[in-house]
C-alpha cells in the first residue's frame, strides 16, 4: 500500500486530476490539511461538501463513482473561498464569475457541432439595440438583441433564444445551427438570441408579463421586419423558444401565453420550481384549455435535486395532457458546457428536416 501512494501523486503530477480508472474519478490533493471538495456531484454549496481522505502524510484523496460519458464540473473550498485545482489545468468560468475545474469521462467528450468549421456557410449574425417606451418598465429600459439570419433562400421559423450571452459565448449556438443545417438534421431556423439584465434575471424570467410583452411587441416585429421568416398567420405555432434555467421557465411560459406564435419549446433544466413553491406553468397546464406546445425537456442526473424533480413532474404533467414531449436525463450538471453539448438534440427533434 505504502509503494502505491506515491505513484497517485506522481500521476496526478504527471496526467492532471482528477485520475481515471474505469467509471472512478480520483481527486487528489497536497498540502497539511485538504479542502473541501464541491461540484455538480455534492449541489455546489447547496449540499454537503466531500470529504478527502488521507492516504499518505500530506496526500488526500476522493474517490466519485461516474458513469463512463459524464461531465463534471467541480472546485476546491476553503471555508467560503473557492479556488482552482492545482493538478487540472482544464477552468471554466461559471454565470457568477467564478473559475470552475471541469472533466469528462472517456465516452464523454464536447460536441463537435459547436466548433466553426471550413467550407461550412455561416448565417448572418447581426447586432440590434432596443429601447424606448416598451421597455420601461424592464431594468435599464434598453436590451440588446442578436439575429441570425441561417443561409437558404427559404422562409424559416423563429426560435427566440433567452440568454443571449451564454448561448452566443459558451453555447456557440449559431455555429451549432449552422452545422446542423448543413448536415440536413434540421430545417433552416433563425434566431432572436435575447437577454434579461443580469440584476433582475431572476425576476423578468419568472413567468414576468413584461418579459412576455417584449417578445411580442418588440422582439418578434424587429425578427419579422429583418429576416425571412415563415408566415405566422399561416403557420400559427411555427416559432419556437429556447432557454435554459430561468430561460427554460420564461420560455415554457410564453409559449402558454401566446400558443398561436409559439409551438416549439426547448427546455434544458427548466427551473419550474422554486424551493417552496411551483411557479404557475404547472397550474396553466393542469387547469386550463391552453394548446400545449411540442417540448423538449432535459435536464443533467447532476443538476440541483430540486430542479431534477420539477422537470419529472413537469414531464409527467404534460403526458396526462397528452402533449408532445420528449424527456431527457444525462450524466451533468448546471451549467452552459452541459446544455451546450445536448442542445443539438432538442434542436432535431422540435425542427428535424423532413
Amino acid at each position: 500500500m505504502g509503494r502505491s501512494q506515491p505513484k497517485l501523486l506522481t500521476r496526478a503530477i504527471n496526467q492532471g486530476t482528477p485520475l481515471i480508472d474505469g467509471d472512478k474519478a480520483v481527486f487528489l490533493w497536497k498540502g497539511r490539511r485538504p479542502p473541501k471538495l464541491i461540484g455538480d456531484f455534492t449541489e455546489w454549496e447547496d449540499g454537503t461538501p466531500a470529504e478527502m481522505s488521507r492516504i499518505a502524510p500530506g496526500v488526500w484523496t476522493y474517490e466519485l463513482l461516474v458513469p463512463s460519458d459524464a461531465y463534471i464540473e467541480y472546485a476546491f473550498m476553503d471555508g467560503i473561498e473557492r479556488f482552482p485545482d492545482p493538478f487540472n489545468s482544464r477552468k471554466v468560468l461559471n454565470r457568477l464569475g467564478k473559475a470552475n475545474n471541469f472533466f469528462y469521462l472517456p465516452e464523454g467528450k464536447p460536441t463537435p457541432l459547436a466548433d466553426r468549421r471550413k467550407g461550412v456557410s455561416r448565417g448572418k449574425l447581426i447586432r440590434y439595440v432596443i429601447e424606448g417606451s416598451r421597455l420601461e418598465s424592464m431594468v435599464g429600459g434598453k436590451r440588446v438583441i442578436y439575429l441570425y439570419q441561417p443561409p437558404t433562400t427559404e422562409p424559416c421559423p423563429l426560435i427566440v433564444v433567452m440568454d443571449r450571452r451564454e448561448y452566443l459565448r459558451w453555447v456557440h449556438l449559431p455555429n451549432i445551427v449552422d452545422n446542423l443545417i448543413v448536415e440536413k438534421r434540421i430545417r433552416p431556423v433563425a434566431l432572436a438570441m435575447v437577454t434579461s439584465d443580469e440584476r433582475s434575471r431572476n425576476v423578468e424570467y419568472a413567468c414576468s408579463e413584461a418579459t412576455v410583452g417584449f417578445l411580442i411587441n418588440s422582439v418578434i416585429p424587429l425578427s419579422q421586419e429583418n429576416l425571412n421568416l415563415v408566415g405566422i398567420k399561416a403557420l400559427p405555432g411555427a416559432y419556437g423558444l429556447l432557454g435554459a434555467s430561468m430561460g427554460g421557465l420564461m420560455a415554457l411560459y410564453a409559449a402558454l401565453r401566446f400558443p398561436q406564435i409559439f409551438g416549439h419549446v426547448l427546455s434544458q433544466s427548466g427551473a419550474f420550481s422554486s424551493e417552496t413553491f411551483d411557479y404557475v406553468v404547472f397550474d396553466l397546464i393542469r387547469f386550463s384549455n391552453i394548446q400545449l406546445p411540442k417540448m423538449w425537456i432535459d435536464v443533467g442526473q447532476y443538476d440541483y435535486q430540486g430542479l431534477i424533480t420539477a422537470n419529472q413532474r413537469m414531464h409527467e404533467l404534460l403526458i396526462s395532457k397528452h402533449c408532445e414531449v420528449l424527456y431527457r436525463q444525462y450524466y451533468a450538471g448546471h451549467n452552459f458546457s452541459a446544455w451546450r453539448d445536448d442542445v443539438w438534440r432538442g434542436l432535431e427533434y422540435l425542427y428535424k428536416r423532413g
